[in-house]
Parts: structure tokens; C-alpha cells; sequence
């Protein structure tokens, strides 16, 4: 995803030292579009930076006023800041003035170019057998609403939804309840950091996988 590399300070006479500035302004996350924009080491620039690999964003404050993420003008008008995001708190008189240089680059090479934060358990399975005497002590014990009384039945609604806790097989005096997860089904949590969406972060990460794997062939 996008994320500020380089900052050029114009002015700055607020009370934060143009380094701490820097550092809060590389972790706002920015909209990004992968179709419009080239790694900068990948680009035909070959690293100086170029409307093909760097979106440049402008900010001129003067205080009293809170400077937020929104208040950088980006060039690019489908790559902006997300916003809202408070910067800095400029008292009277008090002035920042900069360029900001925004390029893609991954997670592995620094935090702020994580887009997203992921996770995964296994599928649960949960199974009530015939030794089940309706007492409902499942239902009283389950944490997440999973296990219900319907129509004079114990049921499982939304299983994917289970956390694995056991608490409805402890409840149960007559081990008519199991519960154990599913090693070969996953459920993958993304949580987008707001840049791309999840399902752009997923679908992109299928593609390095392939990619990836493509290249193994290659070398079998």
C-alpha cells in the first residue's frame, strides 16, 4: 500500500520537532489504487520518483487549529489520506508548512505499509449427540449465542462464529456435546487498515501466492 517515505519541511514552528512530525505522517494510511502506480525500484524513473511511482501531497497550516490527515492535498485525486486523523495541534501564530512523497512498498520492509491485519482459526465443529437431555445448560454456557433452544431442540446457529472455548462441553453433565476445530477448514479474519479494501488485499495476496508458486515450478 501507499505510505509517506519522504518529507520536506518548508516551515515548521509548531511545538513537535520535524522528525516526530514525519513519523506520524508515514503511519496515516492513504488510499491506494495498485493498477496506477509503480514500485518506485520497478519504476522507468529507476528510483528518483515520477507521477508513476509517487503521489506528492502539500499541507500549509497556520494556527490555532488541529491539523488532520484530510488537510494533506494530494495530487492524485483518487489516492488521499484517510480521514480525520489528528496530526498535530498548532497554537496562534504557530505555522507547518511541507511536501510529503507517498510510494508503494510492503509490510515486510516497514510497519506502514501493512494494510492490513490478519488472522485465522480453525473451522469449529460443534456436534450434540442423542445422550442430550434439553437441559439447556449448553445454551446458558455459550458465550458467543452459538448453541439455542428452538422448537424444543438444541440447535447451532452461525458456527463460524464459535471461539473454541469449550464452555457449552464443561456446562454438559452427560457429554452429549463436542466441540474441536477443523484442521484442514480455515477462517481468515482481514482486517483492512483502510488503504485497500479487503478484498483487494486478498485478492492481491492470491496473486503473489501464484506467483510465488509459478516461480517454484520453474526451479523443480
Amino acid at each position: 500500500s501507499l505510505a509517506i517515505e519522504d518529507v520536506i519541511f518548508y516551515e515548521n514552528t509548531s511545538s513537535l520537532y520535524d522528525e516526530i512530525i514525519a513519523h506520524r505522517l508515514g503511519l496515516v494510511p492513504i488510499k491506494t489504487k495498485l493498477d496506477l502506480l509503480n514500485y518506485r525500484d520497478e519504476c522507468v524513473c529507476k528510483g528518483k520518483g515520477c507521477p508513476n511511482c509517487t503521489v506528492i501531497l502539500k499541507l500549509e497550516k497556520e494556527g490555532p487549529c488541529v491539523v488532520y490527515s484530510h488537510d494533506l492535498i494530494s495530487d492524485h485525486e483518487e489516492m488521499k489520506p484517510l480521514p480525520d486523523i489528528p496530526i498535530i495541534k498548532l497554537g496562534k501564530n504557530q505555522r507547518l508548512v511541507l511536501e510529503a512523497h507517498a510510494i508503494l512498498g510492503k509490510g515486510k520492509e516497514h510497519a506502514k505499509w501493512q494494510s492490513a491485519v490478519v488472522s485465522y482459526k480453525y473451522y469449529p465443529e460443534i456436534k450434540i449427540t442423542e445422550q442430550c437431555t434439553l437441559c439447556k445448560a449448553c445454551v446458558d454456557a455459550c458465550p458467543r449465542d452459538i448453541i439455542v433452544f428452538d422448537d424444543g431442540k438444541i440447535k447451532i446457529h452461525n458456527p463460524e462464529n464459535c471461539i473454541l472455548c469449550n464452555s457449552c462441553v464443561e456446562a454438559c453433565e452427560f457429554n452429549a456435546i463436542s466441540v474441536k476445530g477443523n484442521d484442514r477448514r480455515f477462517i481468515f479474519k482481514i482486517e483492512s487498515v483502510g488503504a485497500l479494501t479487503s478484498e483487494e488485499i486478498f485478492k492481491k495476496a492470491c496473486d503473489i501466492i501464484s506467483s510465488k508458486a509459478r516461480e517454484l515450478k520453474t526451479l523443480i
